[in-house]
């Protein structure tokens, strides 16, 4: 459970022991690696994974935002685009590449804007398989990327969304209809919504939305799918 400057000069978080058999890639929320994401990391570390949280606000200091600074939170994920978040995915995976971790033993989960990178990150080869919590840009692409229906087709390792219901700015229409876009990819996908779920409802750092069942059950299902689709070779 450390900060590690990479030899690139790219800071992650590491939880875990490199003997491990099977990796878990971290991605941040709208408010960097701050630390509930730290905990997410430890919390698979805890269950036999190897984990690390890249920080993708490196280029403005890998800061920690509030929950309630939304304007300071969308200011940096506007310096986001595709070519450093493509860099900053291979920089992580290569690093895994060093301590033995072949893609099929590489899992990646997002939360929030993480749940978009995750899902662009199963369209690249370089994981085993992905899980995005309510990650956006489902019918409009983000940072350049396009929008997660266009890129269902492209995944290239087994996808699992989690939603809520009462996630405004992610409806129930447009789940339904990347649920339709990805299970035509030819990959294992699947969708589980939560009804009492609001956007992120897996994060204990914001009580106004935190829904301990639906994170209970979203993490356990995550730790289940990884298990069940990542090499342990």
């Amino acid at each position: 459970m450390t900060e590690q400057q990479l030899s690139t000069g790219f800071p992650v978080y590491v939880a875990g022991s490199t003997d491990a058999k099977r990796a878990v890639i971290v991605i941040q929320e709208a408010f960097g690696v701050n630390s509930h994401i730290r905990g997410v990391a430890d919390r698979f570390a805890e269950a036999g994974f190897f984990a690390v949280a890249p920080h993708l606000f490196h280029r403005d200091g890998s800061p920690e935002i509030a929950y309630d600074d939304f304007p300071s939170a969308m200011k940096y994920m506007a310096n986001l685009n595709k070519d450093g978040l493509a860099n900053d995915l291979k920089a992580t995976t290569d690093f895994l590449a060093t301590l033995g971790y072949a893609s099929a033993n590489v899992g990646i989960v997002g939360y929030c804007m993480g749940g978009t990178v995750t899902f662009y990150a199963a369209t690249t080869g370089t994981v085993g398989a992905a899980a995005s919590f309510y990650g956006g840009g489902v019918e409009t692409g983000r940072f350049g990327l396009p929008s997660l229906i266009d890129l269902a087709p492209s995944l290239r390792c087994p996808w699992l969304g989690l939603y809520g219901d009462l996630d405004a700015g992610i409806p129930i229409e447009q789940v339904e209809k990347l649920r339709t876009a990805a299970a035509a990819s030819g990959q294992s996908t699947d969708i589980i919504r939560y009804a009492d779920g609001d956007h992120g409802f897996h994060c204990d750092g914001r009580p106004q939305v935190y829904n301990e069942t639906a994170a209970t059950d979203a993490h356990q299902r995550t730790l289940d799918f990884f298990r069940a689709t990542l090499t342990d070779k």
